[in-house]
């Protein structure tokens, strides 16, 4: 039986094990940290995910811990802004909490699949397979080693160590979820503000809060995150309308806001060699503006189970994974990037609805 090891325990390595056990692969997923840790609080989930959800059968414990929700834009006189051409499928995705996926997706793969407090310091490569080289001086040897380790990635860095992850030049975000208390929210709303900001808030599945705010061109933060998010909330608020955002902010203590400087991974020639690939952001971490990161990255694992189902041996299944993912996601760079060079809101909107047409339907 073909075995692969796939480094990183998060939410696209754990769903490219279970898409290579499913492929017939006997898999090991290894995880630097002690346990399923995640950074961040919850994502988003296209329907571009869900469907390979659907496929692996996990679909009903991933909605289980997921709220229904849709990506409508404001402008900062609270104004809803029309896509014309797009429907109602072109603005819904389900919002998850992360810890509780990477918790059932875990559970999926199985518990005695996953090795913990293994971080991996390089790999060896030959006609044989490839054996993964871990801190404490043990190894993994293997067929295939996936690296699903992320924006730092270790595989990526004897992959192709020209590719550091490097900052999105001027792009911060500020995030975090509490308990609203007694500040209302009857809706959910997201606003593309004046000054290059975006940000709003919503419910979470189980009735807490999540706000976020981000802004492009922006200066370095020199203030507490508080502070700078108060700063840049009045930029999303002409009038009053939208006093909720700047009241959750006041409303969390600094040390649980999250504050990002935004980085990327640049476009790499390759994702492969004969017996090692990457998936998710390991691949291409890009800016969190079009929250499509996890749902690519998803689909990235069922795209490299069924390279593998289809070719008669590794290496030729992953020229065809390399073949179809990196034109796709030229296109993506160029859609993203479209949506970042929005003028108005409005054009902003349009753009983001054709992103995520085209993602979820290409």
């Amino acid at each position: 039986m073909t075995r692969a090891v796939v480094v990183g325990a998060g939410i696209v390595g754990l769903t490219t094990g279970l898409a290579l056990r499913r492929a017939g692969l006997d898999v090991v997923v290894t995880e630097q940290a002690p346990d399923i840790r995640v950074a961040g609080a919850t994502l988003g989930l296209w329907r571009n995910a869900l469907d390979v959800f659907d496929v692996l059968g996990v679909s009903e414990p991933v909605r289980a811990i997921g709220k229904a929700a849709e990506m409508w834009f404001h402008d900062p006189g609270g104004r809803p802004i029309p896509t014309p051409g797009f429907g109602p499928g072109d603005h819904s995705y389900l919002l998850v909490h992360r810890v509780k996926l990477n918790e059932a997706l875990a559970d999926a793969v199985g518990r005695d699949a996953i090795r913990f407090d293994a971080r991996l310091t390089g790999y060896d490569e030959d006609d044989d397979g490839v054996t993964a080289r871990y801190a404490d001086g043990s190894t993994e040897h293997a067929d295939l080693l996936v690296g699903a380790d992320g924006l730092y990635s270790a595989v990526r860095a004897q992959l192709a160590p020209e590719t550091a992850a490097q900052e999105h030049a001027g792009h911060y975000a500020w995030r975090a979820v509490i308990d609203p208390g007694d500040i209302l929210i009857e809706r959910d709303v997201l606003v593309i503000g004046h000054e290059r900001t975006r940000g709003g808030y919503a419910r979470t599945y189980d009735g807490q809060a999540l706000w976020l705010l981000a802004q492009f061109g922006s200066a370095p933060p020199n203030g507490s995150r508080q502070a700078e998010a108060l700063q840049r909330a009045v930029h999303l608020d002409d009038g009053g309308w939208n006093s909720a955002l700047a009241e959750l902010i006041a409303a969390t203590p600094d040390e649980r806001i999250l504050q990002n400087q935004i980085m990327v991974v640049p476009p790499m020639p390759r994702w492969a060699s004969d017996r090692v690939v990457l998936v998710g952001d390991a691949a291409h971490a890009m800016s969190p503006h079009v929250t499509a990161g996890a749902s690519l990255g998803v689909q990235d694992a069922a795209v490299l189970a069924r390279c593998l189902q289809a070719s008669p041996d590794i290496a030729s299944a992953l020229r065809g994974y390399e073949a179809d993912r990196i034109p796709r996601y030229e296109e993506v760079a160029r859609r993203s990037g479209a949506v970042e060079a929005a003028g108005t809101p409005e054009e902003f909107a349009e753009q983001y609805a054709a992103f995520s047409h085209w993602m979820t339907t290409s």
